[in-house]
């Protein structure tokens, strides 16, 4: 990996946060509580910006800061959000233009987070009020996260097309839109930095601004919807990513581009995109705490469930248990290099020390340089005490169950059968894995090493044995996991074994792309 710092300065004096150390790690931010399709929108948002400007995945050679004008949408958002009078002036006047002049005036008096609240546009668009009654019932049905998100400008439809993108925002008392973290937190915009990064960024292109400039009836119905200038927001972004280049920026980009090459009809690769981002995600964050802390390299023991309790599933609680911890480890090996450092052991031995190390902390981790949350006694050692207490607590409310949450969003990471964590993965995951992995088929036994030697998922034989302790490896009871999944496979119509010694893995739609 390749380190940004040394090149662009320090970042974190653009914005105002302290303690900036899982942020020198991963990047600014990631977030735990943003959920795969929520990344996905992000992304995409910020792909329609830079796509509008001629830059998509394209950073310039100018590493920092990204920064981007998503829309706003507000009078899109009324209409399908802020609207709940609609089936009630359906039901109590029959008369079309009487509804019309009575939705008007309910929109004008309710409306909020737009300055011209005229909506009589709308009337002249569709062939009666109770058309567009049920067209909006429609296209409310295509809610993405609809049970999560109850307040009505922080929901989102699926992304149809551009017309459909939009920022998350609350609506202030004075009526103003301002951007809310609590939907996109900057995940997505890490995950954009990622692509651009990526080997396979120019390939990617291309298929990333047919997603956000398709052209088809459901984008062209919500374009209905509009009306006037866009409202597009203020730049936005200044999102950091540490790293030119990582070898998990690499594997992402590989991956999306395979499922986008599959040339799946309409909008079916988004699911599978949307998952796998999040994967790559949380792989990312674990890759970069293993280099961080100098470890073995993370492993997934991954069981496909049996019916009973066995050895595989033990290991995979195990492997859970680990790869969850490492994050914090990160956070200690990374603060653990500041007092072993040549400037910070020549501070502590000057009759200064204290204000010399505190004014360094500031330099390395935007230690704040009005001391107003520190308490401690004015030496070097209780500033380091206090910087890992700070950080450590940080980091457990922002980035520290990124391995547990992005894990059970995606079907990696499940607790049935157990009342404990582990890798079990569900069959949405494993179609996934094998449209990114496979481009019309390959052997069983192959496929479980191409798992292995990607992402770090044990389930087979052959992998435990080879990072495995003697005391820990069972031969038989990973035969029958990998049995297991050839069978779960096999349900799907994604293996074909060809004889006793001989299955294969198949990707159902490599027919179909070529």
């Amino acid at each position: 990996m390749s380190v940004l710092k040394d090149e662009i300065g320090l970042p974190w004096q653009d914005h105002s946060l302290d303690y900036w150390v899982d942020e020198q790690i991963w990047g600014h931010r990631i977030l735990d509580n943003q959920t795969p399709w929520l990344i996905f929108l992000e992304l995409l948002g910020i792909a329609e910006s830079t796509n509008r400007n001629g830059q998509l995945l394209d950073e310039k050679g100018k590493f920092y800061p990204l920064v981007f004008q998503p829309y706003r949408r507000m009078m899109l958002r009324n209409i399908l959000y802020n609207n709940q009078i609609m089936p009630y002036i359906l039901d109590k006047f029959p008369d079309d233009s009487r509804a019309w002049r009575e939705w008007e005036t309910w929109m004008k008096e309710n409306a909020r987070g737009i300055v011209e609240r005229d909506f009589s546009y709308i009337a002249k668009r569709f062939t009666s009020f109770e058309e567009f009654t049920k067209l909006i019932a429609m296209l409310r049905s295509a809610t993405v996260e609809s049970e999560s998100n109850r307040r009505w400008s922080s929901r989102f439809l699926f992304p149809f097309g551009e017309e459909c993108l939009y920022e998350d925002v609350r609506v202030t008392n004075k009526g103003t839109p301002s951007r809310e973290y609590i939907n996109f937190g900057r995940t997505g915009e890490l995950l954009y930095l990622m692509l651009c990064r990526s080997t396979s960024a120019d390939q990617l292109k291309p298929h990333l601004a047919g997603v956000v400039t398709s052209k088809n009836p459901w984008n062209a119905l919500v374009a209905q919807l509009q009306h006037g200038k866009h409202d597009y927001t203020d730049p936005k972004g200044r999102s950091f990513l540490p790293y030119k280049a990582h070898s998990a920026f690499d594997l992402l980009g590989e991956d999306i581009l395979h499922v986008f090459d599959l040339k799946l009809p309409r909008f079916d690769a988004y699911p599978h995109i949307t998952l796998l981002s999040a994967l790559h995600i949380m792989l990312y964050q674990l890759t970069v705490a293993h280099e961080v802390t100098g470890t073995d390299r993370p492993i997934m023991v991954c069981e496909i469930v049996a019916p009973r309790k066995t050895l595989v599933r033990e290991l995979s609680i195990q492997s859970f248990q680990a790869n969850s911890q490492l994050s914090e480890r990160a956070i200690t090996a990374f603060i653990d290099v500041i007092p072993k450092s040549d400037q910070w052991q020549n501070a502590t031995m000057t009759t200064d020390a204290y204000p010399r190390c505190k004014e360094l902390l500031n330099h390395e981790v935007a230690w704040p340089r009005d001391d107003s949350d520190y308490a401690g006694p004015p030496d070097p050692d209780s500033l380091i005490k206090s910087l890992r207490q700070r950080a450590m607590n940080k980091h457990r409310q922002n980035a520290g169950n990124v391995h547990r949450s992005y894990g059970r969003s995606v079907g990696l990471v499940s607790k049935r059968g157990t009342n404990k964590l582990r890798y079990a993965p569900n069959d949405a995951f494993l179609k996934a894995l094998i449209l990114a992995n496979v481009q019309d088929r390959l052997e069983f036994k192959a496929f479980l090493r191409l798992l292995f030697d990607r992402y770090g998922i044990v389930i087979g034989e052959r992998e435990a044995e080879s990072v495995m302790e003697d005391t820990d490896f069972d031969k038989k009871v990973f035969q029958a996991n990998a049995i297991r999944l050839e069978q779960r496979l096999s349900s799907l119509g994604m293996v074909k074994r060809l004889s006793d010694a001989c299955a294969y893995v198949l990707n159902p739609y490599a027919e179909a792309s070529r």
